[in-house]
């Protein structure tokens, strides 16, 4: 049995996790926890479900899946005209991460939000500060925007897929609809 403290590690895709797992390994006996309603479509998702299970068994790293793709249910959770979509959509995913980590006796919870460049970090960082104080269990913050071209390159060595978007429907428009354009 490890000295270690135990770590809930929010996933949104290995790409993400490959990075900053080498350094949560150091300190922490981590857990992953899959899960991801935004992710569209849904072919999306099962790729990058599929993706972070192959990599999770190789690396011998446990995961609570939470295979849910409940496309109404985030919907309608980031489908508020007084907020921010992304920040209820990181809000969405934390608080189920804190729940959990929480009813299984994590000392901390964390999520792999924190190592992409193009997420509102500060958004994470006082949700998960704000959901610590409500659950009663740790958010550990660690800005790992630094690892983002060591993580692009460990993941492509691996041969994971990389997915060209954040995930969901909102990002997938932005991704790719360009007004004017038609695609043929």
């Amino acid at each position: 049995m490890s000295d270690k403290k135990k770590i809930l590690v929010h996933t949104c895709c290995a790409p993400c996790l490959i990075a900053p797992l080498q350094e949560l390994r150091r300190e922490w006996d981590v857990t992953l926890l899959w899960y991801n309603p935004n992710i569209h479509p849904y072919t999306e998702y099962l790729k990058r479900r599929d993706t972070l299970k192959d990599f999770a068994e190789k690396e011998k790293i446990p995961v609570i899946w939470q295979d849910e793709y409940d496309l109404d249910m985030y919907l309608k959770a980031t489908d508020k005209k007084d907020v921010v979509r992304c920040h209820s959509c990181y809000e969405l995913r934390l608080v189920r991460t804190a729940q959990i980590a929480m009813g299984k006796e994590f000392d901390a919870f964390t999520t792999t939000l924190l190592y992409s460049k193009y997420q509102k970090h500060e958004a994470v960082k006082a949700i998960g500060e704000r959901l610590a104080g409500q659950f009663g269990v740790d958010f550990y913050y660690q800005d790992w925007r630094e690892l983002w071209q060591s993580g692009i390159d460990m993941s492509k060595a691996a041969g994971m897929y990389r997915q060209s978007y954040c995930g969901c429907i909102f990002s997938e428009k932005e991704r790719y609809w360009k007004p004017g354009k038609v695609i043929k």
